[in-house]
């Protein structure tokens, strides 16, 4: 698994609410800076089969940090949550050669009411499973983000640009594995997910 790299785009909330939801794959990769797509595209021998899925795991997709006994607005303080996740894929079925993808997770942060200092490091991890949810690999990345004087909220792409995939024949199909994100969660944070409450990123608001 590779190490990211975080590319800070204070505009991109805008730009993206523009988008339809087809749009914000590609848009996620030219932001990013993932241009390997078009290089995927344009090479003489497609892809045998699907990519695999990349997505948020959906308990693990958000994060609320809760600053007190009840869980109420004003007691919210970092806010985290995968807002988009775009990915492409090369592989040949000549041999057994592992897939290899290129992934970009566009993370939106919150910094509520009850947040205590300006910086938080917020832990994502990446795992890389068969369809049956087996685990193949796991790992955890630490992302810090600093708020700015007068900044609740902070929007981030993640890039992962090498992960790669063993395959034990060439008939092995990527549709046989997903990548999963996610945040790293208490039982409490975990369960504050499950129970349907919502408190999303745009801190000052809360629906």
């Amino acid at each position: 698994m590779p190490s990211s790299e975080m590319v800070r785009h204070p505009n991109a909330l805008r730009l993206f609410m523009r988008l339809s939801v087809l749009s914000l794959s590609v848009a996620a990769l030219v932001l990013s800076g993932c241009s390997t797509l078009r290089d995927t595209i344009a090479e003489p021998d497609p892809n045998p089969g699907p990519c695999p899925n990349a997505l948020a795991l959906y308990d693990a997709h958000r994060l609320v940090e809760i600053n007190g006994e009840n869980p109420v607005y004003e007691n919210v303080g970092f806010t985290g949550e995968v807002l988009n996740v775009a990915s492409n894929c090369r592989y040949t079925d000549r041999n057994a050669d592992p897939i290899e993808m290129e992934m970009a997770v566009r993370l939106g942060f919150g910094r509520g009411p009850a947040a205590q200092g300006m910086t938080k490091t917020y832990e994502m991890f990446v795992a890389v499973t068969r369809t049956d949810r087996v685990v193949i690999d796991r790992q955890v990345y630490p992302i810090t983000v600093t708020f700015e004087p007068g900044e609740d909220r902070v929007e981030v792409i993640e890039e992962f640009n090498s992960i790669a995939i063993p395959r034990v024949s060439p008939t092995t199909s990527g549709s046989n594995f997903e990548i999963l994100v996610g945040f790293e969660l208490t039982d409490e944070q975990l369960d504050f997910n499950r129970g349907g409450l919502r408190f999303r990123v745009r801190a000052g608001q809360d629906d």
